[in-house]
């Protein structure tokens, strides 16, 4: 019987462990599209801002850069610092145009603690930030400032990630950064989800490259 015990231990656990996260990952582990084709993200690429297949956060700055950073440090220390260094994970802020020097002075605030490589600033004028933010038919509106305190996670086919039944607000569109326990738990919880879920379709397709003749 010890022998057996031994066995099972070293051999069918496992096992059974392997088959249950794998198929929850492929299965239960997938944020929900709340928005398919925002293809008009594309009308606003740049030569080092793209969406397709990239993981995007998108925030709304507009014109209250000064307060709206405030609330992005949150998200800076909870999801940026964690999660930059995956491959086609970025950050795209829309700000109103001439805020250069507000651009420069926070990416070197961010520099200092992690690198600011992979948060971008796409300046628009107020009425583009509107037409975008619109564009994600949320339940959300834009302050005066055509700003927002809150963040958007856009998948590599340019779709709409979010939560089809939150506990506390049924459908929920974006993440509030003004919100620290909102970033650390919820918003973290839903970006590994989907960075897991293309880590899991990425191992997926080359195990089938690998079994090609």
């Amino acid at each position: 019987m010890k022998k057996y015990a031994v066995l099972i231990v070293l051999f069918v656990l496992p096992l059974v462990a392997y088959l249950f996260f794998s198929s929850g990952i492929n299965s239960f582990g997938r944020l929900p599209v709340l928005k398919e084709n925002l293809s008009l993200l594309n009308e606003f690429e740049t030569d080092d801002i793209a969406f397709v297949n990239k993981i995007t956060i998108l925030t709304f700055f507009g014109n209250d850069f000064k307060v709206k950073k405030v609330h992005a440090f949150n998200m800076k220390e909870k999801i940026y610092d964690r999660y930059h260094k995956f491959d086609d994970f970025q950050v795209v802020t829309l700000v109103a145009p001439n805020l250069e020097d507000e651009i420069e002075e926070f990416k070197s605030e961010i520099n200092k603690t992690s690198d600011a490589a992979d948060w971008f600033f796409l300046e628009l004028p107020d009425d583009q930030i509107k037409k975008v933010f619109e564009s994600l038919e949320s339940d959300l509106k834009l302050d005066g400032k055509f700003s927002s305190t809150f963040a958007f996670v856009i998948d590599k086919k340019m779709s709409l990630r979010g939560r089809s039944d939150d506990e506390d607000e049924g459908t929920k569109y974006a993440y509030d950064l003004s919100n620290i326990k909102e970033v650390s738990d919820k918003m973290n919880d839903d970006i590994k989800i989907i960075l897991a879920e293309y880590r899991f379709a990425l191992k997926k397709n080359n195990a089938q490259r690998e079994k090609r003749p």
